[in-house]
């Protein structure tokens, strides 16, 4: 920086220093789209049902739970997660049903759809965060390296949190053929990364492209963006629906819990299999990330009321981002949809399986876990999501989600 430097405003200083993880502000047409989105509202993309995106609460409490040395022994496994080794033979031969799915861990899968492969949310990083250094780590190894994966047709990202879009993994697909399908304003930390814009469809809520012989629409969520401290809502976050000649498949990306995935369903679903966000909940950020029971009443509400497809709870398992144990998610999930008569499919990392064929059920995770106890079903009048309680603070853990 040069003395000249100085004279520039701090904001244009701060954004020099930027280094690349932390991706990209939208500019020049791309920020005009986004001003004249219909959800771009004073200034900043909004959620269709009013959110909280900063976790409330006392920060003296959240920490004292956070870091008790007791409560991180129970955010982790006991033990090595049995990842499945996936290779190049498990993916070779095309699914006999024309629809399979590979959980890669967390919100990352491989959905394999009537002839074409769709990749959501890929994060093959060790860390999510912009620092080597820190951040969340990895619970487990990846089930197989980005390029035994094998061709790609679209990578699909929900949103910008480092949980989802990791530097490493998109500059590796960049090196591809592969189309990248984005939220409106996600484009621009792509761009920086050294994706061509030609092979970018960047797509506002409830607008649709096709690519191959699928159609990607980007739907709404509950949920906010931000890869900064200073996060100005610039980027959209979206669940999506993927539709083929034979298939309908939805990806929940992180959202909370509300009445738009009714809409979803009427319009894009029935679907033949849900990616539904069950982990990193907690009290501190209710309106942003789904419990287990509210990811089951999701999938319902995508399924038009009733038990239909396959639930395949995502976002649990490989980074510890939440207070409670490691296994919950899984477990209370599992308990949601006996309660539901739901079909629920539990793969290990990497284990590909067809939602028409025979599902993984086994409880992997119980061996690797304390016996956790059942949640307690609440009131019928309290199920739904209701207004968030009095905030006593802010506690600014964006970079955690």
């Amino acid at each position: 920086m040069t003395g000249a430097d100085y004279l520039l405003p701090l904001r244009t200083r701060l954004r020099s220093l930027r280094t690349e993880p932390f991706g990209a502000d939208p500019a020049g047409a791309r920020m005009e789209r986004i001003r004249r989105s219909p959800h771009f509202v004073d200034g900043s993309f909004q959620n269709s049902v009013g959110a909280r995106t900063r976790p409330s609460g006392s920060t003296v409490e959240f920490a004292r739970i956070y870091f008790q040395r007791e409560q991180r022994a129970r955010r982790t496994p006991n033990g090595a997660v049995p990842v499945h080794p996936t290779t190049l033979a498990d993916l070779a031969a095309p699914p006999v049903s024309g629809l399979r799915l590979t959980w890669m861990g967390h919100s990352s899968v491989l959905a394999e759809i009537d002839g074409s492969r769709v990749l959501f949310d890929p994060v093959w990083g060790e860390r999510c965060s912009p620092f080597p250094f820190a951040g969340p780590k990895r619970l487990h190894p990846t089930p197989l390296p980005l390029t035994a994966l094998g061709p790609v047709d679209v990578v699909v990202i929900s949103h910008d949190h480092y949980d989802h879009l990791d530097l490493p993994t998109i500059r590796a697909l960049a090196a591809t053929d592969t189309v990248f399908a984005v939220p409106l304003g996600v484009g621009a930390h792509l761009e920086r990364w050294g994706v061509p814009a030609d092979r970018m469809r960047e797509l506002d809520w409830n607008e649709t492209t096709t690519v191959g012989g699928i159609r990607l629409t980007a739907t709404p969520a509950r949920h906010f963006c931000g890869r900064g401290l200073r996060n100005q809502q610039h980027a959209l976050w979206a669940s999506w629906a993927v539709a083929g000649p034979e298939h309908r498949i939805y990806h929940s990306g992180d959202t909370g819990y509300f009445p738009g995935f009714r809409e979803i369903g009427a319009e894009h679903g029935p679907f033949d299999a849900t990616m539904i966000q069950i982990g990193a909940y907690s009290e501190y950020w209710p309106d942003i990330h789904m419990t287990p029971a509210e990811g089951m009443r999701a999938h319902l509400d995508l399924q038009g009321g009733s038990p239909h497809g396959v639930l395949l709870p995502i976002h649990w398992g490989t980074f510890n981002l939440a207070p409670h144990a490691w296994a919950e998610p899984a477990e209370w999930t599992k308990d949601a949809g006996d309660e539901a008569d739901q079909p629920l499919a539990f793969p290990r990392p990497g284990e590909p399986f067809e939602p028409a064929g025979v599902l993984p059920v086994e409880p992997w995770w119980r061996p690797l876990s304390p016996p956790l106890a059942r949640p307690w079903p609440l009131p019928a009048d309290q199920a739904g999501p209701g207004p968030a309680p009095a905030a006593k603070g802010d506690l600014d853990l964006a970079g955690e989600r």
